[in-house]
């Protein structure tokens, strides 16, 4: 990690110690989200700048990087355009490597497609035919031919851009996946240094069919996280492989924008250059951020109108914009690679060049850098007011000329070459726009973010050490404070108490008690199951039996008097179950309400005020007989009702009246007890079709109303009254603090003092990490965006107000110990 100052050395550990803090007050939590804070830290020390060069087709980008970072890295030759996304980070001397992206087959064949209908060539077979593609190589050949050369044309260009494609195709199909965007490493290649895969890298026809290039190499441009990122030109001859730029321009990520325009070598900007610029001017959020760069400015230097209208194109159009330089990056590269060179290989012509100068017969060719040397030497004028005394004779050779040139001149000319070409002045400009600027903004948003959780921590530690200062410290006026909350302290916990009363009741009446609800579930099965046995056990000679008993008279019994004396016996039966299941469902209710209520803090208080409950546990076990009392009265009530017919057992047409008539018709064929004997099992069924409504009516809608509303009218009163009895135990409870409240008093007056002492090391570490990280900011002259320290003398206006439900159990115990004395 490199940091931009050493005041910045720590800036990871003082903001960590910082979220560290704020992790440690849970009250705080729930009033910011650390998460940008995090995200903006990472920014801030291991920044990563992207530079994107944006320009039209053949305005000398590729050309443009290679001089900025003294290296042929890029593809620069005129004529040739591809969709290669390429992206150059730093990476020491040793570790230099590349990562080559392929596009997939379905890439290339869309792309094929594509370029084939812009030059009207109907494909019927996909482009893995060998047979297609050597058609296809044909006929952009003959276009090529047409146009009159490679780049003379746009239809030319597509051409030519459709030939690399195929041919990139055939020439890497065992590297390319049919769907997917296959990626290998330098040593996959078997390239043994950065220099060999770039090589193979700028071939035009495998940089065709690569998606991608990731270059990890050395420059000191690279350092500090700066990324050169290179895309299609913006009138690539793929529309998408254009709007990738555009978007990459748009993206909130990207640093810079290095718009490399063309005017200083065609004398105009095309449509292209032109819209790119209206969408950079309207667009405020990129417009700050575009360095425009003329390149090929030494093509002006031998064209006087070229000159001027381009000086005219700077003044009436980029006339605001400080942001504007001149560039040759064909001499500013050249010059580069020459500064190491020597009369001993003749400045680069044996070496640098000796491919280049390689002619037929054992003549030299010369070099195009060469020609444009003599050129800026005997032309430029750029020499006119210096030092140099140069001349370009007629009688040598132009690698004569070169090659005495430098040698009488030696490397100073190449120094004023280099600076000439205007590379030095634009790179030191990006330096500076990244280092002064967006660095800097990157700790002030860090700041920014930091600032509300900093100004939180400060009112909080503040607030705790106002309160625990109002506290007493000596035994005396403690004890004394402590009495004179008495009366407040008793009334609290009545009221929650009866807080809590009120909120148990809720819970029941809206079914939103699970036990509950479970008691209530086997009370309604009970009742169900026992109808059931009931039925199944009826006996009709029992019945009859019991009916001609109470009528000593008669010797027979009606249908009638059986079913009464079912309906009693069903009745009575079912009561004792229901009487006996209230009785257990509130016995068990007011079990757990006991227990909950011994485990609320109001309970706890009322022990270390009262030395006991104050009546709590003996007036809920009055309550239970209360409520058992109330509910059997209601059972037996609602039970009773069962010995009456059910009005809709008669209604005209119902089943259960056609089941009467059967059951009359089939009794009354005999006066003796076998014939009603013999229609038991139609009395059973008239029985159940008139016991099962009324017993559903009561577990699913009279009997759970009817215990809401007893337990309602029950608890709430006691809880009430309760309360108040509490606030009326205050000699007892003054009489039994007294016995303990000195021991109290030191303790809370030690524990006061050990948070006081918390409190202060957390400022002294906050102020520790606050400082450091100011100094950081300071040294970044971002003085504005400084955090706040604390000073504990200072007062607090505004009191932090604490979320009931997000307040830790422990914390809240610290707060009540400070807030209670």
């Amino acid at each position: 990690m490199n940091y931009p100052s050493p005041h910045c050395a720590n800036l990871s550990e003082k903001v960590i110690g910082l979220l560290t803090l704020f992790q440690q007050e849970p009250t705080l939590h729930h009033q910011q989200d650390t998460t940008s804070i995090e995200a903006s830290l990472k920014k801030a020390i291991s920044p990563k700048f992207e530079i994107v060069f944006a320009g039209a087709f053949s305005a000398g980008k590729s050309m443009l990087i290679n001089a900025l970072l003294e290296r042929e890295l890029l593809y620069s030759a005129e004529g040739h355009a591809t969709g290669t996304e390429c992206y150059i980070e730093y990476a020491e001397p040793e570790q230099e490597r590349v990562v080559l992206t392929f596009l997939s087959e379905a890439e290339i064949r869309e792309q094929a497609t594509l370029l084939c209908q812009k030059l009207g060539i109907f494909v019927k077979d996909s482009i893995h035919q060998p047979q297609i593609i050597q058609v296809l190589q044909k006929n952009c050949t003959d276009i090529i031919t047409q146009e009159g050369g490679e780049s003379k044309s746009e239809r030319a260009k597509q051409a030519k851009a459709l030939s690399l494609l195929l041919e990139g195709f055939v020439n890497n199909k065992d590297r390319i996946h049919t769907t997917q965007n296959a990626t290998y490493s330098m040593e996959q290649f078997h390239f043994s240094n950065l220099a060999e895969a770039a090589g193979y890298a700028r071939r035009g026809s495998n940089s065709a069919v690569l998606k991608k290039l990731e270059y990890y190499c050395y420059h000191p441009l690279l350092k500090d996280g700066n990324v050169l990122v290179d895309l299609p030109g913006i009138d690539a001859p793929v529309k998408k492989d254009a709007e990738l730029t555009y978007n990459k321009i748009e993206h909130p990520d990207t640093s810079a924008v290095i718009c490399v325009l063309k005017p200083a070598a065609a004398g105009e900007m095309t449509s292209e250059e032109t819209e790119l610029m209206e969408k950079m001017r309207s667009n405020s959020g990129i417009r700050d951020r575009v360095f425009y760069v003329f390149n090929r400015i030494d093509e002006t230097w031998y064209n006087g109108q070229l000159r001027q209208r381009l000086d005219s194109l700077i003044q009436t159009q980029f006339r605001d914009n400080t942001r504007v330089y001149k560039t040759s990056g064909l001499l500013g590269f050249y010059g580069s690679q020459i500064k190491n060179t020597n009369s001993s290989d003749r400045f680069g012509l044996n070496t640098i060049f000796a491919e280049s100068v390689k002619g037929i017969g054992g003549e030299e060719e010369t070099p195009q850098f060469v020609s444009e040397f003599n050129n800026y030497c005997a032309n430029s004028g750029k020499l006119t007011r210096t030092n140099f005394k140069v001349s370009v004779n007629s009688y040598e050779t132009p690698n004569e000329n070169y090659f005495r040139i430098l040698n009488e001149s030696g490397k100073d000319l190449i120094q004023q070459l280099i600076i000439d070409s205007g590379i030095e002045e634009f790179r030191t400009a990006i330096i500076r726009y990244l280092t002064e600027e967006k660095r800097p903004q990157l700790f002030a948003s860090l700041a920014d973010d930091l600032q509300p959780l900093c100004i939180n921590l400060k009112k909080y530690y503040l607030q705790q050490l106002q309160d625990l200062d109002s506290q007493p410290h000596e035994i005396e006026a403690m004890k004394q404070q402590e009495l004179r909350q008495l009366n407040q302290q008793l009334q609290q916990a009545g009221k929650e108490f009866c807080h809590h009363i009120e909120s148990e009741v809720n819970l029941i009446v809206t079914n939103g008690d699970p036990a509950f609800e479970d008691d209530f579930r086997k009370l309604k099965a009970r009742m169900v199951s026992r109808l059931d046995e009931l039925l199944q056990t009826f006996s009709v000679a029992n019945a009859y039996s019991r009916a001609t008993l109470s009528h000593p008279r008669n010797a027979t019994a009606p249908l009638i008097a059986v079913l009464v004396e079912a309906l009693y016996h069903l009745a009575n039966e079912l009561e004792d179950v229901l009487v006996e299941e209230s009785n257990k469902l509130v016995k068990i209710f007011c079990q757990r309400l006991l227990d909950r209520v011994k485990q609320a803090e109001y309970y706890r208080q009322l022990y270390r005020l009262l030395g006991n409950d104050g009546g709590i546990e003996t007036q809920l076990k009055q309550l239970e007989t209360q409520l058992i009392h109330a509910l059997v009265s209601e059972a037996k009530t609602e039970c009773d009702r069962y010995v009456r017919e059910s009005p809709r057992f008669y209604d005209e047409g119902t089943f259960s009246i056609y089941q009467f008539r059967q059951t009359l018709q089939q009794t009354s064929q005999g006066y003796d007890c076998q014939s009603m004997v013999e229609a038991e099992p139609a009395i059973r069924q008239l029985l159940k079709l008139d016991f099962e409504p009324k017993v559903s009516t009561t577990i699913r809608c009279n009997f759970r109303q009817t215990i809401n509303q007893t337990l309602k009218t029950h608890l709430l009163p006691i809880a009430t009254q309760q309360a108040d009895e509490i606030l009326q135990q205050y000699p007892q409870a003054r009489a039994n603090l007294e016995q303990t409240l000195e021991q109290e008093a030191v303790e809370k007056i030690a524990r006061n003092q050990r948070l006081q002492i918390e409190i202060e090391q957390k400022i002294e570490q906050y102020n520790q990490a606050v400082s450091s990280i100011n100094n950081c900011l300071q040294s970044m002259q971002v003085y504005e965006h400084q955090l706040p320290v604390i000073i504990k003398n200072e007062i607090i206006k505004e009191p932090i107000h604490f979320d009931d439900e997000n307040q830790d159990h422990s914390q809240r115990e610290s707060l009540l110990a400070i807030t209670e004395i």
